[in-house]
This record gives structure tokens, C-alpha cells and sequence, in this order.
């Protein structure tokens, strides 16, 4: 699984669509994305999953760009990363891992979401491989030379793979996914419907660093979770036992909630592309700080802040809803 600065073919992304499923919150749900699809555009092709005509119509009013394919898919939700293909490489080809998809232990709607892996491979004509395995993206952080970070919060949960124990899932994600060294974290944020995705508070941005969500308020549930996995990514070393640099990144200051519930808003959830870096923004005191923060951290890339305090009612952000395809030559099994 190459890491996600490397070179991308395309990025995929499907277009958010329901208004109860969103809360009310739809139209400036639609106008947050809409500005993510064309500035990911000004960059690399994109490939946008639509529902249906009302939601490919919305979308090309909305979009007006170029660089742009859309695909007719029924889906049950925009979570891309984690319904969607992991695509891998080997040598100059590139293909895709199929893993099972049941939204989170099974939290909502899930069936149609499942069949986007399979979409993806015949569209680009890849042979692939079917996994009998519930996994998400969000849940794995690579740093592209064979270490992955991820939590045991995700990966443990009973509603999940209740069949499979550490060094079983350990097995998979490295015959499948080639990692020769698997990095476990406890637990990530506070209302994180995921259960602890590792794109919400920990993510590699070179092979050798790694930024991490800290929260300073003691009085935050986060801070000891946080405080934790801070201690915790400080004893982890890469293949050959050197040590990573870590760097803190703060988390959103102001609380957001939805319905009575905590809503699990972080500056973690960018997303990398050639030549950029989108970083959620929340209308909040910290969003100037973690760009600061960013910015020297990817010479080479325009770090970009988008606003994302709509799309986090639904309970991510930017990376979750992005899949990227490596450059590579289609692997179709000859």
C-alpha cells in the first residue's frame, strides 16, 4: 500500500446526497464539497461517485469544472475511505484489495456501499483481490515503506471481525497489504462513530514523522486518550529501529455537538495529493495554528484550509471521504 504522497493517478470521491441522512444539513454539506472537488481538480483527475440524477445534476451545477468523471453508483453514504478499494502496487502495477464493508460494526446502512470496491476494479479493468475481512480505510496510516499505524479501538471491535485476534489481523494487512510492521494506538476521539479511526489523530507525512492530535485541557475527555498515544508514538521506531519525529498538532478548541452528541472535529483529517494538502477548517481559533503548523511540513505543496463545519455533522472530514489511486500501470492479471 504505496503512502499517500506519492504520486496519484486520480483521486475518488462520491457525492453526499439525503437530507435526513445529513440532518438538515445537506446544502452546505453540498457547497463544502463541491469546493473540496475543485480544488482536488485544479491538481488531478477526480472520479465522483453519484447516487443518481438528482445528485449528478447537483453536482455539475455545483462543480463546474474539468478534470472531472462522474459515475452513476448507488451508494448508502460518502465515506469513500472506507467503503471504497485500498489500492496497492507492486513494481509499476497497480491494483486493489476488496475488503468486507459493515459501516462501522454495523451502525448504519451498509450493503450498497460494499459493492463501490468492485465498481472501481471493472471501471479500470483490475484484476483484484476479495478479502473476507471487514476493513476501512480510515482505520490504517502507511508510511509507505512497510510500518502502518492503527488503533485497537477499530481493528478489535467485536462488531468487526469478533473471529480474529491481533496477530491474525496482523497476518492480513501484511498479505494483502504488504506491511512488514503493524503500530497499534489504543483509542482515538471522543464521538468518533468510526471507534477510533487512526486519519482522526495520527498520520504519517513523510516515512520518518508523524503528526499527532493533542488536546491541553485536562479536563477534556481527549486529553488522557491523546496524552497516551503522544507517550505511546515516542516508543515506536520504523524497520530498521530508528525512532520517528512527532509532531503535536493541536485539536479544534470549541466543542461542536449534533443532537446532544460530541461531533470529533481535528486538523488530522487532511488530505495529500500531488502538489497539495486540503485541511479542514471549522470557524475555530486553532484552524489559523494547525496551518501554521502544516505548512512547513510539506515543502512542495500548496496546504490548502477548506471550510468543514458542515461536513463534520456527519462525522468526518476530507480524508474520509477521499480514496486515492496510485500512478501505475493497470494490473488485469496477465
Amino acid at each position: 500500500m504505496p503512502a499517500e504522497w506519492e504520486p496519484h493517478a486520480a483521486t475518488w470521491t462520491s457525492w453526499p446526497f439525503d437530507e435526513e441522512l445529513w440532518v438538515g444539513h445537506l446544502e452546505p454539506v453540498r457547497r463544502e464539497f463541491a469546493e473540496l472537488v475543485r480544488t482536488i481538480a485544479r491538481f488531478e483527475p477526480v472520479h465522483l461517485l453519484v447516487r443518481d440524477e438528482e445528485a449528478e445534476e447537483d453536482a455539475r451545477r455545483r462543480i463546474g469544472t474539468d478534470n472531472l468523471t462522474y459515475h452513476r453508483l448507488p451508494l448508502d453514504d460518502v465515506w469513500l475511505r472506507d467503503n471504497g478499494p485500498i489500492f496497492i502496487r507492486r513494481g509499476q502495477d497497480v491494483s486493489l484489495v476488496n475488503w468486507k464493508f459493515n459501516a462501522w460494526g454495523n451502525k448504519y446502512q451498509w450493503r450498497l456501499d460494499n459493492e463501490a470496491p468492485e465498481y472501481v476494479a471493472q471501471y479500470l479493468g483490475a484484476a483484484h483481490w476479495d478479502v473476507p475481512v471487514v476493513m476501512e480505510g480510515g482505520s490504517l496510516e502507511p508510511n509507505g515503506q512497510g510500518v502502518v499505524l492503527t488503533t485497537r479501538q477499530c481493528l478489535l471491535h467485536p462488531q468487526r471481525n469478533p473471529g480474529l485476534n491481533e496477530p491474525q489481523i496482523e497476518g492480513y494487512l501484511g498479505d494483502y497489504l504488504g506491511f512488514t510492521k503493524v503500530l497499534w494506538l489504543e483509542a482515538g476521539l471522543e464521538g468518533d462513530h468510526t471507534d477510533g479511526h487512526i486519519d482522526t489523530i495520527a498520520r504519517f507525512i513523510n516515512p520518518s514523522t508523524i503528526v499527532t492530535c493533542v488536546e491541553p485541557d485536562a479536563s477534556d475527555p481527549n486529553h488522557a486518550t491523546m496524552q497516551a498515544n503522544l507517550e505511546r508514538l515516542h516508543t515506536f521506531t520504523d524497520l530498521e529501529g530508528k525512532p520517528f519525529e512527532i509532531v503535536e498538532l493541536p485539536l479544534p478548541q470549541n466543542r461542536l455537538e449534533l443532537l446532544g452528541n460530541r461531533l470529533p472535529p481535528t486538523y488530522a483529517n487532511f488530505y495529500i495529493g500531488n502538489g497539495f494538502v486540503v485541511v479542514p477548517q471549522y470557524g475555530d481559533p486553532n484552524d489559523a495554528v494547525a496551518l501554521s503548523i502544516l505548512r512547513p511540513l510539506f515543502p512542495g505543496r500548496e496546504v490548502i484550509g477548506l471550510k468543514s463545519r458542515s461536513l463534520i455533522t456527519g462525522g468526518g472530514s476530507f480524508h474520509c471521504v477521499t480514496q486515492q489511486q496510485p500512478v501505475g500501470r493497470i494490473w488485469k492479471g496477465d
